[in-house]
């Protein structure tokens, strides 16, 4: 995999584990709000999972938030990946 595409699944993981944290809820209960297993979850936070549009739909649900919003500042986060 690319060094960009390994900064943008870090990227994405440190968003979802963000918001997720902001709402005091574990993998676990993100995993039941979106339909997904924990250690999926755990792997999308981790930037191991490149997770489908459908997926990123779901998580963004599980978080009371929009793909739009969720993803919002993507590319800000990627740049600080070292």
């Amino acid at each position: 995999m690319s060094r960009s595409k390994q900064k943008i699944l870090r990227a994405l993981g440190h968003l979802v584990k963000q918001r997720r944290t902001a709402l005091g809820i574990s993998q676990e209960e993100l995993g039941m709000r979106a339909n997904l297993d924990r250690t999926y979850i755990s792997g999308v936070e981790r930037g191991v999972r490149n997770p489908s549009i459908t997926a990123i739909a779901s998580l963004a649900s599980g978080l009371d938030t929009t793909v739009s919003n969720l993803l919002e500042n993507l590319e800000i986060e990627a740049e600080n990946i070292e």
